[in-house]
């Protein structure tokens, strides 16, 4: 058979493996979440106030770009879970839930909001209404309730939590979080939960309220809502299960009560959220209420094709961004609408959309390289800070990130045989990374591509491990296009290579062909009723 280009393979570019490296970091360096600490100042808890600008925001968000990498490299994900795993742990600590453990009753400060708050409150509660982004834990009818999982409301928490934890799932089948581990409460309070248990929770409260679980008391988020679908989504992928089933029915409810489309199939307005017992259904007029129905389609496509698409191209006509012969008008100044609207035209193959906005976000949003011989990459926003904030950069990070429907395949054409087939470990990163690592099941061929992470540590010498090898002895390894023997068994199924931190294309003949035999029981479990997507796919009263 005729061997693949390694040129034509998908890789993790420069400014990805830059991202990767400084996540890295993050994530790796030690600091103290607990109520006696206080984390890296380079944690955002600046993004998006008042909704966002949680420490916790930034854990979930920085977590989006793993599973995609994963599928880039899948080969190679021990990266990924280390990450992900010190992303999870933060999550359980004080400074995860800092909101809803000190923000108790009535925000006695809802009379002096900035204008900018006020935008977000429905006019005729103005003055006596509290604010997105104050949980109000203990106010009637729900009371004092210390627990941050298994409370009425906290959906954000939870939900998002969920998506994490399903990205480690996606990343890493060991089970880790699958086992009982302690999250942090009221009080310091101690609670018992697992990654089924939370979602087995999810889902008898959920099925009690189809309207959508709360976050604040007292407000219902489709932003949140839809996040914590896309986790149950994700969740049933790893699995087998099938818990998604209650997203799908919110899905119908959105469409029927969050949002109005027109006789002419034009979106007039969608809910930013809505409180119940206030019957408050917070939208925006004009041009603005755009960045409602934008902001929930990350979420919204992988799970509702359909709407997805209504929701996005809505957004877009509507604030003129996929005109390019429009001035390219931004309604907030937040880069978050931005950022996402960039992110979700590259997932849909809107190039024309992307084009008009990308070069806006090169212009504007400061990406550069940074660090010690520049070997970390963000966008800056122009914000004069040491770090990129995590939130935002994330997003940017994903509106470059593998191919058109990426994100999207994450959750409906899971690559879960990625478990069973060669893998790479043992990596010395962040000396030296892997921008390419994946199996050519028709060639019976590993692929890897190394490249410096650490400039400094080019030229000096390293070693990695392939594990799942059918007979180690018949391998054979070529290192850019020759033959390479600095390479011995280590094992049954393992063998250990020999080289230097520097860019190498590694062609590993392991005979693996097919993950048939391996797999076993394994199989890629869709959803009842969920998208299914293929690589020639993606190409009310106002505020």
């Amino acid at each position: 058979m005729v061997s693949t280009s390694i040129a034509t393979l998908p890789q993790l570019d420069e400014r990805a493996r830059g991202w990767l490296r400084f996540v890295w970091e993050k994530a790796t360096t030690a600091d103290d979440w607990s109520s006696t600490g206080r984390p890296h100042a380079w944690w955002d808890r600046h993004s998006t106030p008042p909704m966002c600008s949680l420490l916790r925001f930034d854990l979930h968000e920085t977590g989006y770009v793993l599973p995609v990498m994963c599928d880039v490299t899948p080969a190679w994900r021990e990266v990924y879970t280390r990450i992900a795993d010190e992303l999870v742990g933060r999550y359980t600590t004080f400074w995860s839930v800092i909101d809803w453990v000190s923000m108790i009753g009535h925000d006695p400060g809802a009379d002096r909001y900035p204008a900018m708050w006020q935008a977000y409150l429905p006019e005729w509660l103005r003055g006596r209404y509290t604010a997105p982004g104050w949980t109000a834990n203990g106010i009637s009818p729900w009371g004092l309730q210390p627990d941050p999982i298994g409370a009425d409301g906290n959906n954000f928490f939870r939900g998002f939590f969920n998506l994490l934890l399903s990205f480690y799932g996606y990343v890493c089948d060991d089970g880790k979080w699958a086992s009982p581990f302690k999250v942090t409460g009221y009080q310091e309070r101690l609670f018992d939960w697992d990654h089924h248990a939370i979602v087995d929770f999810m889902v008898d409260q959920w099925n009690e309220r189809p309207a959508g679980v709360h976050c604040e008391n007292t407000k219902i988020w489709p932003f949140c809502v839809s996040g914590a679908g896309l986790g149950l989504q994700l969740y049933d992928q790893v699995h087998g299960r099938d818990t998604h089933e209650v997203s799908q029915r919110w899905m119908q409810y959105c469409r029927e009560h969050y949002m109005k489309v027109n006789k002419r199939g034009e979106l007039e307005w969608f809910t930013f959220y809505y409180d119940p017992l206030e019957k408050a259904n917070c939208t925006f007029r004009d041009e603005v209420s755009a960045y409602a129905s934008l902001c929930v389609t990350p979420y919204i496509h992988p799970q509702d094709k359909e709407l997805g698409e209504l929701l996005y191209s809505a957004s877009v006509r509507q604030l003129g961004w996929d005109d390019p012969s429009k001035p390219l008008l931004e309604f907030h100044p937040d880069p978050r609408f931005l950022a996402i609207a960039l992110m979700m035209a590259r997932e849909l193959g809107d190039t024309t959309t992307e084009a008009h906005l990308r070069a806006r976000a090169e212009k504007s949003f400061e990406p550069r390289f940074f660090g010690e011989d520049g070997d970390m990459f963000g966008w800056f926003f122009g914000n004069g800070e040491p770090w990129p904030r995590g939130q935002l950069a994330s997003l940017m990070v994903m509106s470059e990130l593998g191919e058109p429907g990426s994100w999207g395949r994450v959750f409906n054409a899971p690559n879960l045989h990625k478990f069973d087939e060669p893998t790479v470990s043992g990596v010395d990163y962040p000396r030296i990374g892997l921008c390419r690592a994946s199996n050519d099941l028709t060639t019976g061929e590993l692929i890897v591509s190394t490249y410096a992470a650490t400039t400094a540590a080019r030229g000096s010498a390293t070693s990695f491990n392939v594990s799942g090898l059918p007979d180690p002895a018949a391998v054979r390894i070529t290192r850019d296009g020759e033959d390479y023997p600095s390479w011995q068994a280590s094992g049954p199924e393992t063998i250990v290579v020999e080289t230097t931190v520097d860019a190498h294309d590694f062609r590993i003949h392991t005979g693996y062909l097919t993950a048939t035999e391996r797999v076993g029981a394994r199989s890629t479990i869709t959803a009842s009723g969920t998208n299914h997507y293929t690589p020639s796919e993606c190409g009310g009263s106002c505020c």
